[in-house]
């Protein structure tokens, strides 16, 4: 009989975090659990996308640990990867193709049978679904991105402003989307310099720059 799998936590333990000659952050520690949004403020420069990144792995602090259902991210990460998705300032979709084509390619790699023009629809996109992403605006590309959280399954969400571009209606929905993803056992990471109500979800805040 294989062991059950550890409880999904995303911890955090003595980050440090230096950019050139700046300390943008050092000493810190934080814990996510299920069904938790972590909201990350602070002033420009403080640090939040590099410690977004680093809660993605995609760069390592100077010193300290971050870790997935227990287990390092430096000694191997291919689980945690298999069960994030990541929305950073690029929208990182292909121009060239159309947003259900981004999606249905999205689906090929992290697998997903979500009915991707009911999500497109959702996310107002319905009109353009067969638009190539080169013709929509910046809000509409934006959209796309955020599509994809929903068109392919993962546990952990990690956004950097991922309302930028966004109009009042779409924030509404994507905040929406965000809250029923906790309340369904998963948890978010993200920053935002919009005051945002995600419905009685639990919400940790974590300042940096303080």
């Amino acid at each position: 009989m294989s062991n059950p799998s550890p409880d999904p936590v995303l911890e955090a333990e003595d980050l440090e975090c230096i950019r050139g000659d700046r300390v943008l952050f050092r000493s810190l520690s934080f814990r996510v659990e299920a069904g938790t949004i972590l909201l990350v403020e602070g002033p420009n420069g403080s640090g939040k996308t590099s410690l977004l990144r680093m809660a993605c792995g995609l760069s390592q602090p100077s010193t300290g640990a971050i870790r997935w259902r227990g287990e390092n991210l430096r000694r191997g990460a291919d689980r945690f990867y298999s069960e994030l998705s990541y929305v950073g300032h690029s929208p990182g979709i292909k121009a060239d193709l159309t947003p259900i084509e981004n999606l249905r390619f999205d689906q090929s790699l992290a697998g997903g049978r979500a009915d991707l023009c009911d999500i497109l629809n959702r996310m107002g996109l319905g009109r353009f679904m067969d638009t190539p992403c080169r013709f929509l605006s910046a809000g509409q590309r934006r959209r796309v991105a955020l599509a994809r959280l929903q068109a392919c399954p993962a546990t952990v969400w990690i956004l950097d402003e991922p309302f930028t571009a966004i109009d009042h209606e779409g924030v509404a929905d994507l905040t929406r989307v965000m809250a029923e993803h906790a309340r369904s056992g998963g948890l978010l990471l993200l920053t935002t310099h919009q005051a945002v109500d995600f419905d009685s979800c639990e919400v940790q805040t974590l300042r940096l720059g303080q």
